[in-house]
């Protein structure tokens, strides 16, 4: 057997001396990095400042191996370089395989793979070891493990048996379960093995592929095509505590402005005239639809132009519109993608072409692809300077009264074939290539998008892109990007959007109704339902399909459709109580059942409900033609949101199902905080809130600050605690930071309401 090498250590770093030096560093007690220098001297893009905490660990020579342990992890090392992790109890969480790999057997030879072919199907190459040969990091999978995360990859919650690639593409097939990559790439799994949590995140930007178990029963691995071995450990005594380790480590999402809860209307071609719009907010009125946005797709563009606005589409006014449309309680989110048009009249190319502002070939010249606006030019976003040119930029949209950008186009999407992987691209200051910044390019443009809209409105920045990289999340939102108007893709969307919540994005959502595709009414009423608590809440559909505005159907879909719309701004106080506590936790909104209790087998693969927050159960219909669906009620007792019916839980319910019902289920002894109807988020703040009870007591800390800017960050909040005992109802002010508090706090029970009444002179609330 191999000797074990020598080895160094400096503070909470161990470096073993391997003909590759092998480095441990020890984050905190539960996050350790495993470290090996292959040449690649970039600083990370997901990590931001240090988040290295003074932490305690031995580190000692355990004969035939190193074993480095802190109060919640043991990281062992052997001479043949193997890497294995242990929770603090000794229960494999991560084991290297000491096999070889299998190369997966499609079982087609090459006369018959020609026959195959020749009738019209494709034949997958089997995977190759390390698919490029460069490296993987194989580990052992056991017969009970199930793995989660990964972003927005198509499929099921678990991802146990399938293959990805992590590398950003406008993939305009049909999104299927075995889709290998889609627009944002997440390097970033988390696992239960036999029952015990763990995670691991593989920051390299560079194109990385992950075989979830699918080429054999026995290993898992991890590949890439260039970069170093940089992967962090993540422990926990919960799949809770792992999500919030890795938010710790990558940032977390931060507070939204509240607005940004509301509906959203959108469709491309909304904003070729001024007069559509119109007729889209009006309808919004006359329909009594709630509703806080609307989206300008790319026709408002000067011929797809960034920066720029058609003014002959807008009567020669769209400043003076989007400000009308604002003072309705309707604000504008235009989209802006990174192609700058190849036009040296046009003032933001001749710009870029002067400061070399754009990417280029590997001869020096400016490289063109095709895209919206034809021959264009893309801007090098690795760059500060760059990134600071965009945010400048950005002041054209907001002078002209934007709420938000929407960034889009941007994995970087080319209609002339993908940019060649040798194309100059800068990795911060240093000259790089497409082949590492790719997968970062989304990433940066929306951290100088987030920039920008900060400085220039001093409001919390509301930013959407469709690409994105790890920790994204501190700057933008994110939607799932074009699906279709099909039922594999509402079904899709509630595994999607919870391995995203996982992956540390929090405000999520998908195109209601479908993208791409026709819907129809059955589809679309059983869409908002499944999303009405998604964070992201918006309704979008290409151009040339069929329209689907909720008044398009007619009764009884416009019907429903208002129901849903009503209870969301009924329950934004809820999910803005859930975001500000994401700030502090890392949870996400929406959640798999898993992630509230990974002790119950029954939610480890749970693909068709889930939760919001701790105590909200939302059991959608995912199916056409169906009135009634079997519902798993975890453990706990659980109340009928509808008519109050309390159930036990941990057992399985036939939930009535009509169209225009979706089953909804509150953890009893649950306070919820429910919002005045309204037509949108108001901009001055509500002088009184209403809680129901769901049970006989129950108690809620809710929180309340002004909606819009940072200024919570220096305590301008207020924290309310509500309890209800027996028959006493109260509210204490525990934190009073922000100037306008509720004048009135109603407490509905089951029996009777009770309304208190804040004193200012004592700063108390008292029975009315």
């Amino acid at each position: 057997m191999s000797e074990l090498p020598k080895y160094t250590q400096d503070g909470q770093v161990v470096t073993l001396a391997f003909k590759q030096p092998l480095r441990l560093t020890v984050l905190t007690p539960t996050i350790v990095q495993v470290f090996v220098d292959r040449g690649d001297q970039g600083a990370s893009y997901a990590i931001e400042g240090t988040k290295a905490q003074t932490t305690p660990y031995t580190f000692q020579d355990a004969g035939d191996h190193y074993e480095l342990a802190t109060s919640a992890l043991i990281v062992r090392v052997d001479a043949d370089k193997h890497v294995d992790v242990t929770d603090a109890a000794g229960h494999p969480l991560i084991t290297d395989y000491r096999g070889d790999r299998v190369i997966l057997d499609k079982g087609v030879d090459k006369v018959h793979q020609r026959l195959v072919e020749a009738e019209g199907h494709t034949v997958q190459k089997a995977t190759v070891k390390s698919d490029t040969g460069y490296y993987e990091v194989v580990k052992s999978l056991a017969p009970d493990e199930h793995f989660y995360g990964l972003g927005d990859k198509t499929g099921y919650l678990d991802k146990r048996g399938f293959e990805y690639d992590n590398w950003n593409a406008d993939n305009t097939e049909p999104q299927l379960e075995i889709l290998p990559n889609l627009y944002k790439s997440i390097p970033v799994m988390l696992g239960l093995k036999n029952g015990h949590p763990y995670g691991m995140f593989f920051d390299n930007p560079y194109k990385s592929h992950f075989d979830m178990g699918k080429e054999s029963a026995h290993y898992y691995f991890y590949s890439a095509v260039d970069g170093n071995v940089n992967y962090y450990v993540l422990g926990g005594n919960s799949l809770k505590d792992v999500v919030a380790n890795y938010t710790y480590l990558t940032g977390r999402t931060p507070l939204p402005q509240e607005w940004t809860l509301g509906y959203q209307q959108s469709r491309w071609g909304y904003s070729a005239s001024q007069q559509e719009v119109q007729e889209i907010a009006d309808n919004l009125k006359k329909y009594d639809l709630p509703c806080d946005a609307i989206h300008f797709d790319v026709d408002y563009m000067d011929g797809y132009r960034v920066f720029t606005w058609d003014k002959q589409k807008f009567d020669g006014d769209p400043k003076g519109f989007v400000a009308k449309l604002k003072k309705r309680g309707i604000k504008v989110i235009p989209i802006i993608d990174p192609g700058v048009k190849q036009d040296p009249d046009y003032s933001v190319y001749a710009e870029g072409v002067k400061k070399g502002y754009f990417v280029k070939t590997p001869d020096g010249k400016v490289y063109i692809n095709k895209v919206w606006p034809g021959n264009s030019a893309f801007p090098d976003f690795g760059r500060p300077e760059v990134r600071q040119w965009w945010s400048k930029n950005g002041q054209f949209l907001t002078d002209m009264g934007a709420a938000g950008i929407w960034i889009d186009m941007n994995e970087p999407a080319s209609f002339e074939g993908e940019i060649p992987q040798d194309v100059v691209f800068s990795d911060q200051d240093r000259p790089s290539t497409h082949k590492k910044m790719h997968n970062v390019y989304g990433h940066n443009m929306a951290k100088a998008t987030y920039d920008g809209l900060k400085a220039q409105q001093g409001k919390r920045p509301y930013v959407i892109t469709r690409a994105a990289y790890a920790g994204t999340q501190k700057y933008a939102t994110v939607w799932t990007g074009d699906n279709r108007s099909m039922w594999p893709h509402i079904q899709m969307m509630v595994p999607q959007l919870c391995n995203l919540g996982m992956s540390g994005f929090s405000f999520i959502g998908t195109d209601i109704g479908g993208f791409a595709s026709d819907t129809n009414p059955e589809l679309l009423t059983r869409w908002i339902e499944a999303a009405i608590f998604s964070p992201l809440l918006r309704n979008h559909a290409a151009m040339g399909t069929r329209r689907q505005e909720p008044w398009v159907f007619g009764e009884p879909t416009l019907s429903i459709y208002r129901k849903y719309l009503k209870l969301r701004y009924h329950l934004i106080p809820y999910l803005y109580d859930l975001f500000h506590q994401e700030t502090q936790t890392g949870l996400p909104i929406m959640r798999p059942l898993v992630l509230n209790d990974d002790t119950d087998e029954r939610v480890r693969n749970l693909n068709d409900e889930f939760m919001v927050g701790n105590d909200l159960l939302v059991a959608p219909v995912l199916h056409p033609a169906t009135t009634k669906r079997l519902v798993y009620l975890p453990a706990g007792d659980w109340i009928d949101f509808w008519n109050g019916q309390e159930v036990a839980g941990h057992q399985d319910v036939i939930a009535d199902a009509p169209l225009d019902k979706l089953p909804l289920y509150v953890r009893a002894n649950t306070l919820l905080p429910w919002g005045p109807t309204v037509d949108h988020v108001a901009d001055q703040p509500l002088t009184a809130m209403t809680f129901k009870l769901y049970g006989d007591h129950g108690s809620t800390q809710h929180y309340q600050d002004d909606g819009q800017d940072f200024k919570y960050q220096q305590g301008e909040y207020n924290l309310y605690d509500v309890r209800v005992a027996g028959q006493r109802v109260s509210v204490q002010l525990t934190h009073h930071g922000y100037a306008p508090v509720y004048h009135q706090i109603t407490v509905e029970l089951a029996d009777r309401q009770v309304t208190l009444v804040y004193d200012a002179a004592s700063e108390t609330y008292q029975a009315k």
